[in-house]
């Protein structure tokens, strides 16, 4: 009687074990044909399905990662199409950054050669066609550091060389520029040596690039350039007293293409603080910006110093 009892008790624990794993078996391929009607929605370009799933289902682990996948794969995806647009934009500001002013500078030096002006008024045309063909150089030089930026190709040339020296011979060349826009300049550079580890030539092009942005676009008449030590960095700053820059603007200066839409839009590629981003950013540096409406603008630049 007791051998007969435990073996239907086997029996009964058995087919109650068979029935708990048809059930689960059941959950478990219920929740796989989900994924595959998830995965099937995502795979025709909706991306912001998702598997759900409680955290005590045996498929939940796989759903996560699942769900993981997916947000990555969109998050490049979205990546992609925002290069994509960049890069459209990119292009219809090449074509008219460069069309315009070379149908200009065309215009100008015909008329020159085929006689339609004279004396003062043809000197007046070779100097316009002169200034035109120097902005489209700069243009040209702006992009192709864009471009160099952003190849694999890239490769700084990171060397320890002493700041203010550098700085200093960097703005003495500035100095004429200056004088000729008739801008006040105070130049604050300490004569203790500052040594930081940069690319020469990335350096020079961020200072270049800031200061052109100030002359082309912030309509100032003064400009102030200050380094010194501050902790373990060079802080360097930038100052002018122009329009300065919307708050909202301000988010968005160092973006490629970025261009505020008010008194600092009238030319320019929309690049080269972008470029300044990007340079400082390689060579271990941070860059911001202050600005206040009707006041002026900062920029300020951290480089740490070399050990």
């Amino acid at each position: 009687m007791y051998m007969e009892l435990v073996v239907i008790l086997s029996i009964v624990m058995a087919a109650v074990s068979v029935a708990a794993a048809f059930i689960i078996i059941g959950r478990v391929k219920k929740q796989i044909m989900k994924m595959e009607e998830v995965l099937r929605d995502v795979k025709e370009g909706n991306g912001n399905r998702r598997i759900l799933a409680a955290s005590r289902e045996l498929t939940a682990p796989l759903a996560y990662q699942i769900n993981e996948i997916i947000v990555s794969y969109e998050d490049r995806f979205v990546s992609l199409r925002q290069e994509e647009e960049t890069n459209k934009q990119l292009m219809t500001s090449l074509s008219h950054d460069v069309r315009t002013p070379l149908t200009t500078l065309i215009g100008y030096l015909d008329a020159v050669h085929r006689g339609v002006v004279t004396g003062k008024e043809r000197e007046e045309y070779m100097e316009t066609a002169r200034r035109k063909a120097h902005d489209l150089k700069a243009y040209i030089d702006v992009l192709f550091d864009w471009f160099k930026l952003n190849s694999n190709e890239f490769n700084l040339k990171m060397n320890v060389v002493e700041a203010a020296e550098l700085t200093r011979n960097i703005l003495i060349d500035w100095i004429p520029i200056f004088e000729d826009n008739q801008m006040e300049y105070i130049i604050d550079i300490p004569q203790q040596p500052f040594f930081v580890k940069v690319d020469v030539d990335g350096y020079m092009r961020v200072f270049n690039n800031l200061i052109s942005n100030v002359i082309s676009h912030a309509h100032a008449d003064k400009i102030e350039i200050t380094l010194a030590k501050q902790d373990r960095k060079v802080k360097i700053l930038l100052l002018d007293n122009g329009t300065g820059i919307e708050k909202e603007d301000l988010k968005h200066i160092f973006e490629r293409l970025y261009k505020c839409d008010k008194s600092r839009s009238e030319k320019g590629s929309g690049l080269g603080l972008s470029i300044v981003y990007q340079l400082v950013k390689k060579m271990n540096g941070e860059v911001t910006a202050e600005s206040e409406p009707g006041k002026g603008t900062v920029f300020i630049l951290m480089f740490p110093l070399a050990d």
